[in-house]
């Protein structure tokens, strides 16, 4: 899996960003097998991800999984973010339609975010999947990231159990990725390719912060998908052998565990209590 960021700042108020993940396995059932764990992750101490809609839709001739989730992050921004957030300015709401292989996301507020995912069965090499017009796909930086890459991940963030370099798959036999894994792929024709293909949009409202907070979302992005890609990788033996109908009881628990464990918590209630 190879990951690279292309970062827009040509508008005042928008901020674009396109990840490329390039991986050489069944991606679909391990992506959202690794959203679930990573949202119980991400829960506790009365915030975190609050999951209210998670069912099927079909329009226009499209059909896939329509998922509406709130994050309560007052705890999870920097301090001077906090200091001067209007009172429930940092509960974003997110909406999400997954019609693999493209996939949409977007939090409607004044801190607007949209995430569009293609996925394509190459190695990243499709340049403006997402089709920007040409003076905003001139002005793009790309940073490259190898999950393989330890010097990539923040100390804070790092796990020996969730190093791709280390880990090696004891079903598939795959892994642990070595310097060269992304040249060693793209001489296996034999092997599956995927890129995923993910452009953020952003938009500010908040002036005076505007140049702050977009730096700090970009290294965050960069930090998410980082860390997200390398458990995908890690947990391939949990989720390999998982059906859809697996991965679909699997989010009905997370759904109704995210939200005992968020409202334990904040009402001060014993862990599996219901309140």
């Amino acid at each position: 899996m190879c990951l690279f960021i292309l970062l827009s700042k040509q508008f005042p108020s928008y901020c674009l960003t396109e990840f490329l993940c390039s991986l050489k396995f069944q991606y679909q059932v391990g992506q959202l097998y690794s959203v679930a764990e990573a949202s119980k992750n991400e829960t506790g101490g009365g915030e975190g991800i609050e999951v209210l809609k998670n069912e099927p839709y079909e329009k226009d001739g499209e059909k896939g999984q329509y998922t509406h989730k709130i994050y309560h992050l007052k705890s999870k921004v920097p301090a001077f973010v906090r200091m001067i957030a209007p009172e429930g300015s940092l509960v974003f709401h997110e909406k999400a339609w997954n019609a693999y292989p493209y996939c949409r996301t977007s939090k409607p507020d004044d801190f607007f975010i949209k995430i569009e995912t293609w996925h394509k069965p190459d190695l990243g090499t499709l340049e403006n999947v997402h089709g920007l017009d040409p003076n905003t796909w001139k002005t793009v930086e790309i940073v490259h990231i190898d999950i393989a890459d330890r010097s990539e991940v923040e100390p804070a963030d790092y796990k020996a159990d969730e190093d791709p370099a280390l880990f090696q798959s004891v079903k598939t036999k795959r892994g642990p990725l070595g310097p060269d894994w992304k040249k060693e792929l793209a001489n296996s024709p034999d092997c599956p390719q995927m890129c995923a293909y993910k452009l953020v949009t952003i938009k500010f409202k908040w002036w005076g912060l505007q140049s702050k907070v977009e730096n700090f979302i970009q290294k965050q992005e960069k930090r998410i998908f980082t860390n997200f890609h390398r458990q995908l990788f890690c947990w391939i033996d949990k989720w390999i052998d998982l059906t859809m109908e697996d991965i679909r009881r699997m989010e009905d628990e997370t759904q109704k565990e995210l939200e005992t464990v968020r409202l334990a918590v904040l009402f001060g209630s014993p862990a599996g209590v219901s309140v």
